[in-house]
């Protein structure tokens, strides 16, 4: 005989992010330096020229692909992968890039994401989905200065062509 009223299964287990504590952890703070600052694996890549910073990207990725495995929304992988790419494009400046990679830190900040979707999807996903909506139009806004300005030196320069 089935029983009538059938148990509901219980919630999945809390993912165990022990271990990408601990990845996170030697990414980006492992190392302690003087002055109570800490670096990680991923700032030493980007001192190597060449292949440094692509090595450190690659080694960044772990989080994100761990977090869409666990089926985190769209907007706070997206988000995550946003922390890498500035993480990457201001990486590629030297000097700078490499200052700026040791106190960026993309890997905590996403792992504080993760967490986060992990403990309020709903609200991590409104706020990540806003600060991309944000993100994206002040990227549209910065590709609509340049284009106004060529498009208004083609026509002063059509005018002092043809008038």
């Amino acid at each position: 005989m089935t029983d009538p009223h059938p148990t509901a299964e219980p919630p999945p287990p809390a993912p165990d992010l022990a271990w990408l504590r601990r990845y996170v952890k030697a990414l980006d703070s492992s190392i302690p330096l003087p002055g109570g600052v800490r670096i990680g694996v991923d700032g030493l890549l980007g001192l190597l020229p060449g292949w440094g910073d692509a090595a450190g990207l690659a080694l960044s990725t772990a989080p994100i692909l761990y977090a869409a495995r666990l089926n985190v929304p769209a907007p706070v992988l997206l988000r995550m992968g946003l922390n890498l790419g500035i993480d990457a494009l201001i990486g590629l400046v030297p000097i700078l890039g490499d200052l700026f990679d040791f106190a960026w830190k993309a890997n905590e900040k996403n792992l504080a994401l993760l967490e986060r979707a992990l403990a309020d999807a709903p609200r991590t996903r409104r706020r990540s989905t806003a600060l991309l909506v944000a993100t994206g139009a002040g990227l549209l806004a910065l590709l609509a200065v340049p284009v106004a300005l060529s498009v208004w030196l083609i026509g002063w320069l059509w005018g002092l062509a043809f008038s």
